[in-house]
């Protein structure tokens, strides 16, 4: 198969790519605390030239490439935040930071995108239009960092916008492409079921808030498989479950919280109310009380299928139609969402897992980590699917 331009590039570029990304392991920094991430990033655009270098927020980058001739605007987009995990893997560049860590792949995202960004600057005038290479901070923690640079305007204007996430459980070497729904809104309760305390042996004495709230969390699965269509996409956890003291004393309360993750917007509107009607019940019938609390997270990302299609040509016009693997959506929820809602775009997946290299943990685990050889196939993908969408004909081959 022919070589294309842009995976030539790309892979000359690599090893300076896997450098960026090792100094972003070495340096994590929390989401809407990314001072010096942001700021390496900065410097490092401001070395490639022809790039019109902004701070749309104090811990984002936004860069500019206007091409030569007016045309579309093309947003490419990478988040830059880290965990709240210490790391446990055994390499050179283990995270330098206590109790914070790369452990989603983020540092690959920014390094990818540092990387379409040099080689993208050397083409301004083989381009039409203009790329948005946009840098965002906070994807990890709600609110987010998308929402808040969407108010800024860093979308004001654009046609497409594409990004990509190193997947864990996608084998290196593979670009997962999904139609349409491809990640959940990611949604989050607090309950408080409140009964009477007393002696463990007197339980008669008492309302057990314990038994209650055991209640509840058997009873809210019942939502999921006898109240929403079996069609529909609804994943209901309680993720913690906290109360008592010692052995013998029944306690007055317990606290919970979970997820609830879905997509369609209509059974997202419903999971609350039927989750309180279970709630209350139940509560209710043992005379105890309850404190509901329900927090709305990211929207869902729903892909557009032009910009989609146009990837997915992308991938197998650089590496073959054996490299596309058509994957089903996750219940995983990410703030790109917000990106979505102001134009077309596609969040695609980009294989990062090495069986033969022991590289299998998941994401948000401490001892994750990417095939670094992923690196180079995201930079080529960004590089390439803007040649398609903004290089002049007569100078890109489509």
């Amino acid at each position: 198969m022919k070589v294309l331009p842009a995976v030539k590039e790309s892979r000359e570029l690599k090893d300076q790519v896997i450098e960026w990304r090792r100094h972003l392991h070495r340096n994590p920094e929390l989401s809407f605390h990314e001072e010096q991430t942001s700021q390496f990033i900065y410097e490092t655009l401001e070395s490639f030239g022809n790039l019109e270098l902004s701070r749309p927020t104090k811990n984002s980058v936004m860069a500019k490439l206007t091409g030569s001739e007016k045309g579309r605007v093309l947003a490419i987009r990478a988040d830059i935040d880290a965990l709240p995990i210490t790391e446990e893997n055994d390499v050179d560049f283990i995270s330098q930071n206590s109790g914070v860590m790369h452990a989603c792949g983020h540092d690959g995202h920014t390094s990818m995108l540092l990387g379409a960004a040099k080689i993208l600057s050397q083409k301004k005038d083989q381009m039409k239009g203009e790329i948005r290479f946009i840098f965002q901070h906070a994807e990890e923690v709600f609110p987010g960092g998308a929402e808040e640079m969407v108010q800024a305007g860093v979308m004001d204007g654009v046609d497409a916008v594409i990004g990509t996430h190193l997947w864990s459980p996608l084998e290196v070497g593979k670009i997962g492409i999904v139609y349409g729904p491809m990640m959940a809104a990611p949604d989050t309760f607090f309950l408080t079921v409140t009964g009477k305390g007393g002696h463990a042996a007197l339980p008669h004495q008492t309302i057990d808030s314990i038994a209650v709230a055991s209640q509840v969390v058997t009873n809210l699965q019942h939502i999921v498989s006898r109240n929403i269509d079996p069609l529909g996409q609804l994943v209901i956890s309680v993720t913690k479950f906290t109360g008592g003291t010692t052995h013998n004393v029944i306690p007055g309360s317990v606290e919970l919280c979970g997820t609830v993750r879905s997509f369609d917007p209509e059974i997202r509107d419903q999971a609350p109310l039927l989750m309180e009607r279970v709630i209350k019940g139940i509560t209710e019938a043992h005379g105890a009380a309850y404190e509901f609390k329900y927090e709305k997270g990211y929207r869902a990302v729903i892909n557009e299928d032009n910009v989609t299609r146009l990837l997915q040509e992308t991938a197998e016009e650089l590496y073959g139609g054996e490299s596309v693997e058509q994957m089903k959506p996750t219940m995983v929820g990410e703030d790109f969402s917000a990106f979505l809602q102001q134009t077309d775009g596609c969040f695609f997946f980009t294989g990062a897992r090495n069986e033969e290299k022991g590289i299998t943990y998941p994401h948000h685990h401490a001892c994750f980590t990417i095939d670094e050889d992923a690196l180079e196939r995201g930079v080529a993908m960004f590089v390439r699917t803007a040649e398609k969408m903004l290089g002049k004909k007569e100078e890109v081959t489509v």
